[in-house]
Order: C-alpha cells, then structure tokens, then sequence
C-alpha cells in the first residue's frame, strides 16, 4: 500500500502538465489543500528541475513540509522517425513557419536526460516519482525508493499493468483515453490501448487486485472524480480541472480555448506522439500527415509553438485538454481541489441513496 495516498488529505492528485501549466506554485496549492501536486519534469532541463523542487519544497514547508511528486518521461517513450516521413513533414510545415515569421527547430532524438533527472531526483528526493510512456529501467527504480520516494507507473491496459508489475511500484496511475495531452501507452502504434478510464480500472483492479490504483483522464468534475473512487481508484489525477487555476502556467490562448467547448482529438501534429488535445486549424490541416516520432517533431514544432503562445494565437499551439475541459472553472487551485472533494463526497454520497 503506497503510504503517500494513504495519508492524503483528499483523494486527488494534480497532474504533472509539462510544458508550462504545473508551476511550483499550482503543485504547492494541491499539496496544501491535503491533495497531492506533480510537477512535470518532461521538457526541462536537469537545472530547471532542480529549480523547480527547491521552490516547490520552500513553497510546502521546507523539508518536513506537505508531499508533492515529480513525472519523468522514461527512455522508451522516444521512438525514432522515419528519415523520408520525416523530410516530408517538415516541408510540409514550412509554410506554416514563413507564415508566422519563425524557423522551425532541428528534429533531434534524446531521452528527456532521464539519467540527470533521475540522479537530481535521487540527490534531492520528492515523496512521489511518478514514470509516463512506458517502465522506468529497474535501476532508476531502486535507487529512487533507496532515496525514500514512491514509485508510480502509468499505465494504459491490463497488459502494461502487469508488465510494470513486475517492478513492484506503489502505485499504478490508470489513464484512459480521455485524458487530455500526451498518451501514457507504452508503444504509441496501432496496438494502442483505446481503453476508456472505468474499463482500464475495472480490467487493471481485476489483474491486479490489491495494487493501489490512481485513475485519471476527463476527470473535471467532482461526481467524476466520485465514479472512479467507487470504480477502485484509491484517488483520481486531476489535470484539466487545473488548467484555469491561477497558479498554473496556463497561455492566454490555452486558457481561452479550455473554457470554450471546442472538441478535442487524438493526433501525433505538435510532438510525433498520439496526445489529446482541443482542435484547432494546425491540429485539423496536419494531424494525417504527422509522422511518428518523437521527440524529433517535438523540437521541429517548438519554436512555431512557442511563438503561437507568445503572442496569444490558439491555431498554431497545442492546447492539450481532456474531452471534459469546458467545465473547468477558474478559481485558486487550493479551493478547485476541496471542491472537487466535496463534489465527489456529494456524489457518493447521492448515488448510494438509489440503492435500497
């Protein structure tokens, strides 16, 4: 049993957003409010990391403050382009770069520097190391908990439940399909789990039953929150229900078209791996001639994205969201995690009334 989810305050986990959303000052609010934050490591460099514990962990209380988590992407989420996919993709985009006055980056293939990540983790431990896109090497897994952190794994299918199993972790995050931002799936290919949030908790719960579980994907309300506790969730990551909060890093143009009712899509356009996010013009215009591959379309994309965001144009960004994101509200994060809490106790509550 993981002894961070069991001294929770409240069953609710704040998504690790990378890329800019989940800023120290979000995942401390969650934390303070008796849920429990994550910050994204993806994206940022081994320095900036670091950063961003050290202000995190003053803005919990120092070293015997409230708990808050770390995400790291693991080496198997980066799966190399084809060359000729590739060059036809970034021709294709460069109309949209002259547009926009930008270059577009060079593709480049790394692994997120897991090892520096790991290592600062390791130097300067969180309660909680969370891994997305696949197992974390079992290395990386004993020296984190040999630091005092738990280990979660996310996972998308009873199969990658049992694979990531076998590493013993605390916890397993479920994702289903409604998740907004970039799919958890350890091979991001036709053999995908498509599985909506209840089934991959009913079907992980019955695989593995006694491991603790974290649900998460279109979890924006509290009554949602609700059905995956009564499902087997032992507490519900919480992402999009975060993202008009006014602690998280939230663009202009990302904050608008999350209030908004816009649908969202799978697509592979921003990163070159399968993510959610609300449609918008590059999302629609580019979304069958992605290629996979990523991170290489990750960095060929991120100067036009960042341009997008600077000066507020929501067609040229990725507004990763899940399929429930017009229902976020903005408030301060502290007050959506004991709202959210208090719907969901509401909702149990309502629901077993109907059963007499």
């Amino acid at each position: 049993m993981s002894a961070v989810l069991e001294g929770l305050g409240v069953p609710i986990v704040g998504a690790p957003m990378a890329g800019g959303p989940s800023t120290p000052a979000l995942v401390a609010a969650v934390s303070g409010a008796g849920g429990i934050g994550f910050l994204g490591a993806g994206y940022k460099s081994v320095e900036a990391l670091r950063a961003d514990v050290a202000e995190t962990r003053e803005r919990t209380g120092g070293g015997d403050g409230v708990p808050f988590g770390v995400n790291v992407f693991t080496p198997g989420g980066a799966v190399r382009a084809d060359p000729e996919a590739l060059a036809a993709y970034v021709a294709r985009l460069a109309g949209e770069a002259a547009e926009a006055g930008v270059e577009l980056g060079t593709p480049r293939h790394d692994d997120d520097a897991f090892d520096g990540k790991v290592l600062a983790l390791v130097e300067d431990p969180v309660a909680v190391v969370s891994f997305t896109f696949g197992l974390p090497p079992r290395e990386a897994v004993e020296r984190l908990r040999a630091a005092g952190s738990e280990v979660w794994i996310t996972v998308t299918s009873p199969n990658e439940a049992r694979a990531a199993a076998a590493l013993k972790p605390d916890a397993l995050i479920v994702q289903g399909v409604e998740a907004g931002g970039h799919r958890g799936v350890f091979a991001d290919d036709d053999t995908a789990s498509e599985l909506t949030l209840l089934v991959a908790l009913q079907l992980v719960g019955t695989a593995l039953p006694g491991v603790p579980l974290v649900a998460t994907g279109g979890l924006t309300t509290g009554a949602a929150i609700g059905a995956a506790l009564v499902a087997g969730a032992r507490a519900a990551q919480v992402g999009t229900a975060y993202l008009l909060a006014e602690e998280a890093g939230t663009s202009k143009a990302q904050r608008e078209a999350t209030a908004d009712g816009a649908p969202t899509r799978l697509t592979r356009a921003f990163s070159g791996r399968t993510a959610r996010g609300i449609v918008n013009r590059f999302l629609t215009d580019h979304t069958a001639g992605a290629p996979p591959g990523y991170p290489e379309v990750h960095y060929l994309t991120t100067p036009l994205r960042a341009h997008g965001r600077a000066t507020d144009h929501p067609d040229i960004i990725n507004l990763w969201a899940g399929q429930a994101h017009q229902l976020a509200r903005e408030e301060p994060a502290a007050e959506i995690t004991r709202r959210l809490a208090a719907e969901a106790r509401a909702a149990i509550a309502s629901a077993a009334g109907l059963l007499r």
